[in-house]
């Protein structure tokens, strides 16, 4: 509910916004510039009179003194029946040049504040401010959702290339927006009336002025007591007429001043209701507060690439929404698949295990798990794909699920499978689904399969799923789905250095040319190969980046895996078809902090990489674990040459075939004190190697942080443990 009211709004205004935001970001520049060409002056450092006396020694016709909230002081005269207009140096009274407003101002006010439509176009630019006041807010509560909480909505952003960049965009802008949205819809409603500007309490004309000659300007004690920075207006009596008065309009009040006493008349002090409204034309237009125009401006200069990322994103969902072809009627099915999902990927993955079922003489119905009724009288089996949204929290199509579940309840006994799909970067790793297996067991369920996850929308992952799922079926499912995949490159394979065979874990070290079509990429990103006869794509770490000028990745050989033995095959000159997919979540933060990597066999790739890299020799901690050293000792020149250079601070190894022999967990506990000492200083830590090893990883990493009162789950939430396992 919420994505669609935010959605909504920006469909139907993302014009009316972008012209809104861009108009405003262009005037946001006006007070400064015009602040830019300004004599300022000190509070106390000349009063009103003083600068009336200068002025007269330069424009013996006065009329009229403005000073504009920017500071401009402007000298409105008539001389021999000519009137003019003269910005001035309010420190001599001397002219510095015609006053003309600039035409294109005035136009792009007009635009602004009209749509040069008039009064009914006021309304209209009060309901873009309104428009862009739900906007923010509603996006601001999404961003917070999906971060796990207002404590996390600083923390580094994850996703696709739009979703981070709509999002870090707006979070940058948010207060901004806030501030000119609120402010513009102030402004609308004291043009309509429907909020008081206190501009009615007007202050009256004097009934009596005094008799006789008029004093100098300069002499005007109402004048001489008041400062110029608070001068707004100050009109000279009609020339002629003994019963004109001057009118002086200041940032307090207004009133009137006697030219033969030079006392103040009739005064009325402005109220609340004015002092707000001036305040917030500020706010909104800058004049006055240029140093805070400016950051506005930038602000809403925002607005024009959020709408464009927001329709980009929205029709992405759109495009990857339902669409199931023979999808059977809930009450006939024998399989019912539910699906949890925020931005609508889970649904291909869902369609793909529609169609094997289906092909498999299945009659299988597909839903969102909020439409779920507990009415499928045919069913046998039920299956659930369900995202994680934010803290642990139910994805869109789920909101409304277990509450559902609760009210309708499940027929005894109906088997079930959850998978759950996620990011293993966020701390609540498909929190949701396990939610939802639990929820299901005490509601009757019995469990066709043990929970199974997918991390990044992993391809292979599903189809394991799919064989662990056909095994308790008793037919064959295969899961193939795809996501779309970018344009492949073709790349030739330069280098090939082996290792492991004789502890019978071969491994080979493979470096490629990188062509210069292929996109920039770095160490810890993902190169997406295509095996021959394969409609799959096997992901491997990057080991390098563009710079390197070769793709490198490590990868040990699986008896019976398609990728891998193609890949140890390969002859030197030989190509492989090949995509990067860029993994952002995995790689050090910038800054002096020190950096903890951990890993085992293969994982060790990218984090040599990382290694590679480090040429400002921040301090980098090795964490690995392999076979024997006499084998399977990956990278061990290297990292010698690191360790020399000091790219590498220190290495910490562990072999699990030799006498003494210990894992990488046994490394981390016998280095608590020095791993303690490094997490104090704000260490990261980065994890990559298989799911097993992982879990061992962090238990041992609980282990050791115990006593400074942390724990993995503490890092995460902070940005600072991320894995890539598989």
């Amino acid at each position: 509910m919420l994505r669609q009211f935010h959605s909504l709004p920006g469909l139907i205004a993302a014009l009316l916004v972008m012209l809104l935001a861009i108009s405003g970001a262009v005037l946001s520049v006006d007070p400064a510039l015009e602040r830019l060409h300004n004599t300022s002056t000190a509070a106390g450092q000349l009063n009103v009179g003083q600068l009336a006396g200068h002025v007269a020694s330069h424009f013996p016709g006065v009329e009229q003194i403005q000073r504009t909230a920017s500071g401009t002081v402007i000298v409105y005269y008539n001389q021999d029946g000519q009137t003019g207009a003269e910005k001035v140096d309010p420190l001599t009274g001397q002219g510095l040049a015609p006053y003309e407003p600039s035409a294109f101002s005035r136009w792009m006010k007009d635009l602004h504040r009209s749509l040069f439509m008039g009064t009914p176009g006021h309304g209209v630019s009060g309901v873009g401010a309104l428009f862009m006041l739900m906007l923010s807010v509603s996006g601001a509560l999404l961003l917070a959702r999906r971060q796990g909480g207002w404590r996390n909505l600083l923390r580094p952003l994850r996703g696709t290339f739009s979703q981070r960049w709509h999002a870090e965009v707006g979070r940058l802008a948010l207060l901004g927006l806030l501030l000119s949205a609120l402010s513009g819809l102030y402004m609308s409603g004291t043009t309509f009336g429907l909020i008081a500007d206190g501009s009615q309490n007007e202050p009256a004309f004097p009934t009596h002025i005094s008799a006789g000659p008029a004093l100098p300007v300069t002499n005007l004690q109402a004048l001489q007591a008041t400062d110029l920075n608070d001068l707004r207006e100050l009109s000279y009596p009609s020339p002629g007429n003994p019963q004109d008065v001057f009118s002086l309009r200041t940032a307090q009040g207004d009133g009137y001043v006697d030219p033969v006493s030079g006392t103040l008349l009739s005064w009325q002090a402005h109220d609340s209701m004015h002092n707000v409204y001036e305040l917030i034309y500020q706010l909104h237009t800058g004049e006055g507060l240029w140093w805070l125009g400016l950051p506005l401006g930038l602000c809403v200069l925002c607005v024009p690439l959020m709408s464009v990322t927001g329709i980009l994103l929205w029709w992405r969902r759109r495009k990857a929404g339902p669409n199931i072809r023979h999808n059977s009627p809930a009450h006939s099915a024998d399989s019912v698949i539910l699906v949890g999902s925020e931005n609508n990927s889970s649904w291909g993955f869902a369609n793909t295990l529609h169609e094997a079922l289906r092909q498999a003489g299945h009659r299988v119905h597909s839903a969102a798990m909020n439409e779920w009724t507990g009415d499928y009288r045919s069913a046998q089996r039920l299956f659930i794909l369900t995202a994680t949204h934010g803290d642990g929290d139910a994805p869109a199509s789920a909101s409304q699920f277990l509450a559902r579940l609760t009210k309708a309840g499940l027929k005894p006994g109906l088997p079930f499978a959850v998978l759950g799909l996620g990011d293993r970067q966020f701390a609540q790793f498909c929190q949701y689904a396990h939610q939802v297996q639990e929820a299901l067991m005490q509601a009757g369920g019995s469990a066709l399969l043990g929970l199974e996850t997918v991390n990044r929308q992993s391809s292979q992952e599903f189809a394991r799923w799919g064989h662990a799922l056909g095994e308790a079926l008793g037919h064959d499912v295969t899961l193939v789905h795809s996501p779309e995949q970018p344009h492949t490159h073709q790349l030739e394979l330069q280098e090939c250095i082996v290792y492991g065979e004789q502890v019978n874990a071969p491994t080979h070290v493979l470096r490629f040319k990188a062509p210069a079509e292929l996109p920039d990429f770095q160490a810890g990103d993902l190169v997406g190969i295509l095996p021959p006869g394969s409609p799959v794509p096997r992901f491997y770490s990057l080991a390098s980046g563009s710079d390197d000028g070769v793709l490198e990745i490590c990868v040990r050989k699986h008896a019976g895996g398609l990728c891998s033995e193609f890949l140890h095959r390969l002859t030197l000159g030989a190509s492989i078809e090949a995509f990067i997919q860029p993994n952002p979540q995995f790689r050090p933060t910038s800054g002096v902090h020190p950096v903890i990597l951990i890993g085992a066999g293969t994982g060790i790739g990218p984090l040599a990489g990382f290694i590679r890299n480090n040429k400002a020799r921040h301090p980098m901690h090795l964490y690995w674990g392999g076979r024997n050293p006499a084998s399977d000792f990956l990278y061990e020149p290297e990292l010698n040459r690191y360790l020399a250079d000091r790219r590498l601070t220190a290495l910490r190894a562990a072999f699990s075939q030799v006498q003494d022999r210990s894992y990488v967990q046994d490394r981390l506990i016998s280095d608590a004190l020095a791993l303690r000492r490094l997490i104090e200083k704000g260490a990261q830590v980065l994890v990559c190697g298989s799911r097993e090893m992982a879990k061992g990883v962090m238990q041992a990493l609980d282990e050791v942080l115990a006593p400074l009162n942390l724990s993995v789950l503490t890092l995460k939430t902070q940005g600072r443990y991320r894995e890539d396992v598989y």
